[in-house]
């Protein structure tokens, strides 16, 4: 059982990695965006900092719930 956590503890670092690094892109989309005021870059920018934080919720918050199904 402890493989199995083991498992669920690295798939939650991955996850909050992912999420943390998409960001991390979407601000600097978003800077992009303002520096050269482009609309289409701030949309973009401000789309992936916010699925970033919703994938590092998912991380944070449903992963752990894993380890308690067996």
């Amino acid at each position: 059982m402890s493989f199995f956590t083991s498992a669920v503890n690295i798939l939650q670092t991955l996850v909050v990695a992912i999420g943390a690094g998409l960001g991390v892109w979407g601000v600097i989309n978003l800077m992009e965006g303002y520096g050269n005021d482009n609309p289409g870059a701030k949309s973009q920018g401000i789309k992936q900092l916010m699925s970033g934080g919703g994938v590092i919720l998912i991380g944070t918050q449903l992963i752990p719930l894993l380890s308690s199904l067996f």
